[in-house]
């Protein structure tokens, strides 16, 4: 067989002049591109597969086998244009009111359809259990959406409310703690905030009634921490909700623990 006869590739080269072959089907009058192959045949055979899904109603995700030629993420995005009308280049699933964000097909998050425009044009990629996408040239964690601080600790700092850590809808997630070196307890059956500072091991600032004075009692602590001598790089807690003024008179009137005034480099 000639290559002519393969019906949706095209050749092409890379930049060194090794032979490439495009794959692409067009469907409801949209062009779309199916991917790069280093082998002509493999390129057919995923404009095939891709007809396949495009053509039969009862393919569903779950029908994926890991020996396709067509890419996984691609035939996430084929099944959701033919189901839903949307054609979208990541592996996103339209339901009624949420979308399903799949990174294998095992692993499938679960967002609100408010973040279907962001998560339509930033890609999610996975570092182990680190979620992030590229973001005007950084790398943006997708809890920090949340608020949820790159130090934070699921169970201390944040919960999700199902148990499911793959269900990213706001009404699932639950903040625990928003600043750094804040912990929330309970005491005596009234919620409180305990302020913790780590140099070589843990130091209790002490316990607070609200958030944002256990926040500046540890902000607080760092700076006599450093008056005395200590080289560390701490990072400080910003408390948005509080003007200058507020933030100044509770710095000033914040109780620290004597242990913290006492430990010198």
């Amino acid at each position: 067989m000639s290559k002519k006869n393969y019906i949706g590739v095209y050749s092409t080269a890379l930049k060194d002049g090794t032979p490439s072959y495009r794959a692409s089907i067009t469907y409801q009058g949209r062009h779309i591109s199916l991917g790069s192959f280093d082998d002509i045949k493999k390129a057919a055979t995923a404009y095939k597969e891709a007809a396949a899904i495009l053509d039969n109603p009862s393919f569903s995700i779950d029908s994926y086998k890991k020996n396709k030629a067509l890419p996984f993420e691609k035939c996430v995005s084929l099944i959701n244009f033919r189901d839903k009308g949307m054609y979208i280049a990541n592996p996103i699933y339209l339901e009624k009111k949420y979308f399903l964000y799949y990174l294998s097909p095992s692993q499938v998050l679960k967002f609100d359809i408010e973040d279907l425009f962001y998560y339509s044009s930033h890609k999610i990629m996975q570092r182990g259990s680190h979620l992030f996408v590229a973001d005007y040239g950084s790398q943006l964690s997708v809890l920090q959406r949340y608020g949820i601080k790159s130090y934070a600790v699921e169970g201390r700092d944040y919960r999700f409310a199902n148990e499911d850590p793959n269900d990213l809808r706001y009404e699932n997630i639950i903040i625990l703690n928003r600043y750094r070196g804040v912990r929330q307890f309970a005491e005596k059956g009234f919620l409180k905030y305990k302020a913790i500072i780590h140099i070589k091991s843990n130091y209790v600032v002490g316990k607070y009634n609200s958030e944002a004075e256990a926040a500046i009692a540890y902000n607080k602590a760092a700076d006599i921490l450093i008056k005395n001598g200590i080289k560390k790089n701490f990072q400080l807690n910003y408390v948005e909700d509080l003007s200058p003024s507020q933030y100044a008179d509770i710095y000033m009137k914040v109780k620290i623990a004597p242990s913290i005034y006492e430990i010198r480099a």
